[in-house]
């Protein structure tokens, strides 16, 4: 079952962001990982499953996979990756995006008015993308390569839906620059990437409550599958290494790549958008 081109795990893609990320992956020909929690119709209650996904990273040119994982569970996390060296050997791109999205996440109110679950994206979002990158580490490491990627957005450095959404967005970031010191020596990359509004199912369902405050979203936002591409191409940068620990805004990325957005759209950065940058790390390392 080894697999001759780029393998990549990419957690919680049965739907947004990690589905279009795994097929923009699949178009470029990779053996896909698919991760996530809904098998069927009725799991959640938004459509896609990580078979329909699997189905669509084949189609589109690679190999799908799915894997039911719970990421709550570090041993079936565990597992996943156990699988992934039985059956290929190899890993070459692991994409953390699985996170507990509550419903009520983008509700108005205070947080303390919101259901106390919210935080749980704290613990399937934050912590699981550090057991992934855990049990990631060994099967990178042992080829002396690969790449980390977390998926983020401007939450982290401004308020955006409340504190624990932007804990998990500046957690993240801190992610990729701390586990970058950690894989310096090993030609392993750690990146966060901050990616724009998304045209996902969720959203679709935010424009169609009021088409004439959102409807400028389904013009300006990024499709899911933007950010595979723009993973691809960082993939394949020479220079990468060099890029290592840092938080990059996919649609700056998207301009230094040529990478242009479905029906040649260029999504805009939130450093035009929003005035924002992601922050810098202080080169001082005390272990």
């Amino acid at each position: 079952m080894t697999s001759k081109g780029p393998v990549a795990v990419v957690t919680g893609a049965s739907r947004g962001a990690g589905r279009g990320i795994a097929i923009a992956l699949g178009a470029h020909g990779c053996t896909v990982y698919v991760t996530g929690r809904s098998e069927q119709a009725g799991d959640s209650s938004l459509p896609g499953t990580i078979h329909e996904t699997a189905a669509a990273v084949t189609a589109a040119g690679g190999k799908g996979i799915p894997v039911r994982v719970d990421h709550a569970d570090d041993e079936q996390i565990k597992q996943l990756f156990e699988r992934v060296r039985d059956e290929q050997q190899r890993l070459d791109i692991l994409v953390n995006n699985a996170c507990a999205l509550h419903d009520r996440l983008t509700a108005p109110g205070h947080f303390w008015e919101k259901p106390l679950e919210i935080v749980d994206m704290l613990d399937v979002g934050l912590r699981s993308s550090y057991v992934a990158s855990y049990y990631a580490a060994p099967l990178m490491i042992e080829r002396r390569g690969g790449l980390v990627v977390f998926t983020s957005a401007s939450g982290a450095v401004h308020y955006v839906f409340g504190p624990a959404y932007g804990a998990h967005k500046a957690g993240m970031d801190k992610f990729a620059a701390d586990m970058a010191v950690d894989f310096k020596d090993y030609g392993v990359v750690a990146l966060s990437i901050w990616m724009g509004t998304l045209l996902t199912d969720r959203l679709r369902q935010v424009i169609a409550s009021d088409p004439v405050k959102f409807g400028q979203l389904e013009r300006s936002a990024e499709t899911p599958e933007f950010t595979g591409h723009v993973i691809w191409a960082l993939h394949n940068d020479p220079g990468l290494l060099e890029m290592s620990g840092q938080t990059l805004i996919g649609a700056e990325l998207a301009l230094k790549y040529g990478i242009k957005d479905q029906g040649g759209r260029q999504p805009r950065s939130y450093r035009d958008t929003h005035k924002v940058a992601p922050r810098v790390q202080y080169p001082i390392i005390i272990r």
